[in-house]
């Protein structure tokens, strides 16, 4: 685990600053356990507005838009524990490791970040250490909490992507993606109950991209390495971006949630 050495740099977030975590229905008693790493915003005062336009921060480049509102709805509908990031990922990004070129970004999509442009290495510690390892350490703990009780647990990153990449053109003609790296269970059995209750809906596995060691976080580390089995859910944002749309998707994706999670239940071997 980094640290922060007072010795290098001062710390990051001060008393005005919102806490990264944010816990929602701790105690929820589904075997789902949802997280959101992309939901939030915010920004610590120290680093101003990092140089980007306001308009620019209501974009996905700055977070997932409508994941946290579905999260939030879907945790109500299964009574699922979920834990929120609350810092854009322009600040850090939380769903990837430290070492990763994109865990602080200088450019996304086609949108220069002057605050990131010269980040020192110990800046760009300070800020894991302050905002990216107390959202992992607190679902490291509740994950292990839950697996120490026994029972089924099943863990639901939730995310959101463009329809369109505005730098390279890129369409995504889809409205679900379904993530995973080694270990497909989960996903595959999601796919399955989502679309008989949903044929009108395109889903794809791995779209619009593949979890990695690299370029993830949280199935790695917190369901690979686990053993539970997992996926990062990808909601096309054009159709969660208000109250209505995450409504609605949250309505969808409950049901096949805890079919699929029953249909693991049932599995002697959990496949």
């Amino acid at each position: 685990m980094l640290s922060l050495a007072d010795s290098d740099m001062s710390r990051l977030l001060n008393a005005g600053d919102p806490d990264p975590v944010e816990w929602i229905n701790a105690t929820g008693r589904s075997p789902i356990f949802l997280t959101c790493e992309h939901a939030g915003r915010a920004v610590p005062a120290a680093l101003g507005d990092l140089g980007v336009a306001s308009a620019e921060m209501d974009r996905h480049i700055a977070y997932d838009v409508g994941a946290e509102g579905l999260a939030r709805r879907l945790a109500e509908r299964l009574d699922a524990a979920l834990i929120l990031q609350r810092y854009s990922r322009l600040v850090i990004d939380c769903n990837r490791p430290f070492e990763a070129e994109d865990c602080v970004l200088k450019r996304s999509d086609g949108t220069l970040i002057p605050a990131n442009a010269n980040v020192s290495d110990a800046q760009r510690r300070g800020r894991f250490v302050e905002i990216h390892q107390p959202l992992h350490e607190a679902i490291s703990v509740a994950l292990e909490r839950r697996q120490a009780a026994g029972g089924p647990l099943v863990l639901v990153s939730v995310h959101s992507f463009t329809p369109v990449m505005r730098a390279t053109g890129a369409v995504r003609d889809f409205e679900l993606g379904l993530l995973y790296n080694r270990d497909a269970r989960f996903a595959e059995r999601l796919a399955e109950t989502f679309s008989a209750a949903n044929a009108d809906v395109t889903v794809k596995l791995n779209a619009p991209y593949h979890v990695d060691d690299v370029s993830d976080y949280t199935i790695p580390v917190h369901g690979e390495r686990r053993g539970i089995p997992h996926v990062l859910l990808e909601v096309r944002n054009d159709l969660i971006h208000d109250a209505s749309g995450q409504e609605a998707w949250a309505e969808r994706l409950a049901g096949p949630l805890l079919l699929a999670a029953q249909s693991l239940e049932g599995s002697s071997d959990g496949r």
